[in-house]
């Protein structure tokens, strides 16, 4: 096993001195008006053109078609609801929704939202969530194979959430844009962009992701029974790098929570530990615009770095979680994106994490609205986490 801890004691100085609300040229924002009127447009702009790309507007029809429910899921606990969500008027474009709302609730309740992995029925033992249809499957990765049921169930808590009162809803990242680079051909970006030619600023898969998960957000805007202004988004890995995207550029989730999201997440750039821009950008041509590339091993050399996109979700609150044996997606890089932000949530009047001390593993910090924990373990999603989610949720969103 790692030694983490040792790892812990080591964080680079570089990592201390990052401050949200300087400016490259020394200047401090001193206000939140100077923060939301100057600032907060000016790093918007730097990451949709060097790192993100720039992501499309809504849907050009977006209607939704219920494919199954009832109201006996989990023994009665709660109703399941699986959603057909088109995109386009010709359903060409779509990802299937799987929604579970708890039965016990006195009007609308809050929810957590968010992409998976590896299909909706691999989240659950539940026999009456869909499978991948034949032709999203064709979509895919070439020699897709589907996982059995419930093969990441232990990512996805859903009796737990569901007993404390949360809806929760997820989606395969595949149904919105499958994770390979063909060139940008077979998601989403063929609907919104069609023949355009791309350039160093087009949006990228990680872009699509965060474009799929505020589609969903339209929808759920719809539904009687969910309150659509306490939807909090989730992700892990590099769909944690995707929720803090969406976060960032749909300032309608109430909260945002990144989960091992390292490099290109909420990790340091500058700290170049474990996973790199570099080594992304070579194994995953397509999650980031072109220009980013022009980063690679010259991490020093970018004009922002990644607190400065967990600040671009203040005053909203923001939980980064990290795993002790997940070294390559920096768990101290991870922490020190909050300390970095923590100035600018102080303009809203608002505490944040400062402490220069990385906390101890399974010691939750929770400071004005910001949160933390290092869970014992490997780069996953456990129960240990989902408990500290909820909880953290229940300060903000009830």
């Amino acid at each position: 096993m790692r030694n983490t801890l040792k790892l812990i004691a080591t964080a680079l100085i570089a990592s201390l001195s990052l401050v949200a609300n300087a400016q490259p040229d020394g200047r401090i924002v001193r206000s939140k008006r100077q923060w939301i009127k100057e600032r907060r447009p000016e790093l918007m702009e730097m990451l949709r053109s060097q790192m993100f790309g720039r992501e499309p507007g809504k849907a050009p029809d977006l209607h939704a078609t219920i494919l199954e429910e009832s109201a006996d899921a989990f023994g009665g606990l709660a109703t399941r609801r699986q959603i057909k969500l088109s995109f386009d008027k010709e359903e060409k474009y779509y990802l299937t929704l799987l929604m579970y709302i708890p039965n016990d609730r006195k009007g609308p309740v809050p929810a957590f939202l968010g992409a998976n992995f590896k299909g909706n029925h691999a989240t659950t033992t539940d026999p009456a969530v869909l499978m991948p249809t034949e032709d999203k499957l064709a979509t895919y990765a070439p020699g897709y194979q589907v996982e059995p049921r419930n093969t990441n169930g232990h990512r996805w808590e859903y009796e737990y959430i569901l007993k404390h009162g949360y809806a929760v809803a997820t989606f395969c990242y595949n149904d919105v844009d499958p994770d390979f680079h063909d060139g940008f051909h077979n998601g989403v970006h063929q609907l919104m962009d069609g023949d355009k030619p791309r350039d160093g600023e087009s949006w990228a898969t990680i872009s699509a992701w965060a474009w799929g998960l505020s589609r969903c957000l339209d929808y759920l805007e719809t539904v009687k029974e969910v309150n659509a202004k306490k939807v909090a988004v989730i992700g892990h890995s590099r769909l944690g790098k995707t929720s803090l995207w969406a976060g960032a550029t749909d300032q309608r989730f109430a909260l945002v929570i990144s989960n091992d999201s390292g490099c290109s997440g909420a990790a340091i750039a500058r700290r170049k530990f474990g996973e790199t821009l570099e080594v992304i950008n070579r194994n995953f041509p397509h999650w980031f615009c072109d220009n980013y590339k022009s980063y690679n091993g010259r991490e020093e050399k970018m004009p922002w770095d990644q607190h400065e996109l967990i600040a671009m979700i203040a005053p909203r609150p923001v939980y980064v979680a990290s795993a002790s044996e997940d070294d390559w997606a920096d768990p101290v890089g991870e922490y020190f994106s909050l300390v970095g932000a923590a100035s600018v949530y102080k303009l809203f009047g608002y505490e944040g994490i400062t402490d220069r001390k990385v906390p101890e593993i399974e010691h939750p910090v929770v400071v004005g609205r910001m949160g933390h924990h290092i869970r014992r373990g490997e780069h996953n999603v456990r129960l240990y986490d989902w408990q500290q989610f909820v909880s953290f949720a229940d300060r903000f969103l009830k």
